[in-house]
């Protein structure tokens, strides 16, 4: 019988780090601590009208420290001196500007509280024209250097997001050595990496962000760059050639972080990757079974043996990358721009009276105030689902269309804005949220038509995450628009689990992560059916979200719709 071994997943979300320490060899959670981002909840260094979103690295160090030695101190120390690995997913892309030594500029005296110098987040989009020049720059060359990336390249991503701070940052490109993905820095940090040059740099990042593919030998060539803006001139040569794939190992432990966390120099630091990406893993991913890690966003995940898609590229996804979720599979990436986000909006529009007026009132302290606002708003999403739930389906029904943070799949277009039809003087606040819901299952849906129109069959769901586990309304709405069941994991925290798997891969423990994922996984604890006749009703409707996407996108863009764009969006 194997001798128990334990190892840490953490997980970077949007607003929090979670970090867990499992046992290796049965998957049991021994201890679990989440730390809030200071700085983000307090709005810090953000401006949500500009589409501008930053966190600061101490939001992410603090949080590392904290949650880590938390579970320790509730492990006991028998488990911490058996901890073998540490493994870390992140959201992304999410890349910071460095100096030479790795360090983020923000960490600089001069330069703490400027927001170009921070974590430029997921969901920032400030980006947006430096991925539209990217675009039209791209068709310019033989090669083309989007063609693993789905054609499309996205202000979410790496290169946009450079090229935007370094031009309107004047201090930044003085001081800008290289740019790091967010899941990348963690690990060279935890190692005590002294040169931005010996930071191991994940295939997962590289492949679906920043334009790397072994095609290429590595990052386009520098012209590709250097052409589309001088700014841009010889900075490929100072990222990365080489990538690595999760399972493989970033280093050990530093000193510094050995004491700071308690724990033994022999610790392993496995290479990090995407939350997503690792999520699939924990919640133990099948070949073609789309992995939906539903949160603030979407990240839909797909693996297929290599040899099954050899020469298949699919169009408007996030990448196509062998080794990004399981070494030795390609892995597929897809997602919506606005899930649980879309619903947390729709919440803050009905509760802006509360804070606006109820937080003014004279004769309410504002600790009252803030204290019923709050009980209010943590009940406000289960009790517009309970009412939206008994509401009769029709095809004239509201409907909305989910693209309120632009749309990340299928075709990136961070332009594009929401909408809500069919209104009349008997819409209420169920009837509008049902349709909010709705039109995230419907973009869900859009997805899996693509992955099947480009010869990539989806063959089931797994659904993951926050709303995939709180949300029954949700997501039988989604079995009922897919016409599809969907596998809810039991997992609430597949992403950590996920990192925790790779890092007994890493750390010797499973020679290779299909086996961490066998032994270590929790499996699936509800499966949802879909309705027929709801069904039938949800394909009429999805026709009406078609088309007003459609006309929505002709708002930004007024030139004819190809008739090849068409038939792929209503087939």
């Amino acid at each position: 019988m194997k001798k128990d071994a334990f190892v840490i997943g953490i997980d970077y979300g949007t607003d929090s780090v979670r970090s867990i320490i499992v046992n290796a060899i049965d998957g049991t959670e021994i201890a679990s601590s989440v730390f809030e981002y200071p700085r983000w909840k307090d709005g810090l260094y953000c401006e949500p009208s500009q589409n501008q979103f930053r966190q600061h690295p101490k939001d992410y160090v603090e949080g590392l420290e904290q949650t880590v030695k938390r579970c320790i101190l509730q492990a006991g120390p028998a488990v911490a001196a058996n901890i073998k690995a540490i493994s870390i997913d992140t959201t992304g892309s999410t890349p910071v500007a460095v100096d030479e030594t790795g360090t983020p500029l923000s960490f600089l005296p001069y330069c703490e509280e400027n927001p170009n110098t921070m974590f430029v987040l997921w969901k920032d989009h400030t980006g947006v024209n430096e991925a539209g020049e990217i675009n039209t720059h791209a068709e310019k060359f033989s090669t083309n250097y989007l063609q693993y990336v789905g054609g499309i390249y996205s202000s979410e991503w790496f290169w946009a997001k450079l090229l935007h701070v370094l031009r309107a940052d004047k201090s930044v490109r003085s001081a800008c050595y290289s740019w790091v993905e967010h899941c990348d820095w963690i690990p060279f940090l935890l190692t005590g990496g002294m040169h931005v040059r010996e930071m191991k740099r994940g295939v997962c990042s590289a492949g679906h962000k920043a334009l790397w593919a072994e095609e290429f030998g590595g990052l386009p060539p520098d012209e590709f760059f250097s052409s589309l803006d001088p700014l841009l001139q010889g900075f490929a040569s100072r990222l990365f050639k080489k990538t690595y794939t999760a399972d493989q190992v970033a280093g050990h432990l530093s000193a510094e972080w050995c004491k700071r966390l308690g724990l033994s120099a022999e610790v392993i630091v496995g290479v990090g990757a995407f939350d997503a990406h690792m999520g699939a893993v924990g919640g133990q991913i099948e070949p073609y079974h789309l992995s939906k890690v539903m949160g603030t966003s979407t990240c839909d995940m797909l693996v297929a043996p290599i040899r099954e898609v050899k020469g298949k590229l699919v169009k408007g996804i996030c990448g196509q990358v062998p080794g990004s979720i399981i070494p030795g599979m390609m892995g597929l990436e897809a997602g919506q721009s606005a899930f649980g986000d879309a619903y947390a909006w729709f919440k803050n529009v009905l509760t802006w009276p509360l804070q606006n007026v109820l937080m003014q009132s004279p004769g309410i302290s504002s600790e009252t105030a803030k204290t019923f606002l709050n009980e209010i708003s943590g009940k406000l999403i289960g009790e517009l689902s309970r009412h939206a739930e008994q509401l009769p389906l029709e095809e004239d029904n509201e409907s909305a269309v989910d693209w309120l943070n632009g749309r990340r799949t299928p075709d990136a277009n961070q332009l594009l804005k929401g909408a809500i039809t069919g209104l009349s003087l008997g819409s209420n606040a169920p009837s509008i949220f049902r349709a909010i819901v709705e039109s995230t299952c419907f973009g869900a849906k859009a997805i899996v038509d693509r992955f099947n129109e480009e010869g990539i069959p989806v063959k089931g769901l797994i659904g993951l995450g926050g709303v995939a586990k709180k949300s029954p309304f949700i997501m039988q709405m989604m079995a009922d628009v897919m016409n599809m069941p969907i596998r809810i994991h039991k997992s609430e925290q597949t992403c950590a689990l996920g990192a925790a798997m790779f890092a007994a891969t890493a750390s010797g423990i499973y020679p290779r992560v299909e086996e961490a994922m066998q032994e270590m996984g929790q499996g699936f604890d509800v499966e949802y059916h879909p309705d027929g006749k709801r069904a039938n009703i949800y394909k009429k409707r999805y026709k009406q979200y078609l088309e007003t996407g459609e006309f929505l996108e002709q708002q930004i863009n007024p030139q004819p719709v190809s008739k090849k764009t068409t038939a792929s969006l209503v087939s």
